[in-house]
C-alpha cells in the first residue's frame, strides 16, 4: 500500500523533471513571428517610413532592462492625433514587446520605457494614428547578455 507520503514525493519528482525538460528548450523566435505579430497589429496595412523616431542604444550590455524611447510626429488634436505605439523585437519568445494606447489629451506622442530583449537583432516601433495609417521605424541592436530566455544553465 503506498502511502501519501510516498506518493507526494514521487508526484512532486514528476513534476520536477517535467519541469527539468520544458526549461532545458530555448523558447521559439523567429523573424517570421515578428512579423506575424505586427500583421494582427495592423491587419495587413501597408507600414510608412517617417514620423516615427526610435531611440534604443546600439549595443546592450544586459538585456533584461533596456531604455527606450518612441515618439511620433504629430499635432495630438481632436482630428490628428496618435491611437497607439507598438514595439516588436524579432527575438523575444513574445515578438510584441509593447502596446500604448493613446489619445489626443495626451499632449505629445511619446514615451520612454525599459524592456527586455532575448537576444541581438531588430527593434520595431509602429505608430497608428488616428487616420487608420501606419508609421514605422527601427533598429539594429546588439545584445552581450540575453534575457527573455526559457533555458536552464547548467
Amino acid at each position: 500500500m503506498i502511502t501519501r507520503r510516498d506518493f507526494l514525493i514521487g508526484a512532486a519528482g514528476a513534476a520536477g523533471g517535467i519541469g527539468l525538460a520544458t526549461m532545458s528548450r530555448r523558447a521559439r523566435a523567429t523573424p517570421a513571428a515578428m512579423q506575424d505579430a505586427i500583421r494582427k497589429v495592423t491587419g495587413g496595412a501597408p507600414l510608412r517610413g517617417g514620423r516615427v523616431k526610435l531611440d534604443v542604444p546600439p549595443l546592450i550590455d544586459n538585456g533584461n532592462s533596456v531604455a527606450l524611447t518612441v515618439s511620433v510626429e504629430s499635432p495630438m488634436t481632436s482630428s490628428d492625433y496618435v491611437k497607439s505605439i507598438h514595439v516588436f523585437t524579432e527575438r523575444n519568445p513574445l515578438p510584441n514587446v509593447l502596446s500604448v494606447q493613446l489619445g489626443p489629451r495626451a499632449g505629445r506622442a511619446r514615451i520612454a520605457t525599459r524592456v527586455r530583449l532575448a537576444d541581438s537583432g531588430t527593434v520595431l516601433a509602429v505608430a497608428e494614428l488616428s487616420d487608420g495609417s501606419y508609421w514605422t521605424d527601427s533598429a539594429q541592436v546588439v545584445v552581450t547578455l540575453s534575457a527573455c530566455l526559457e533555458e536552464a544553465l547548467v
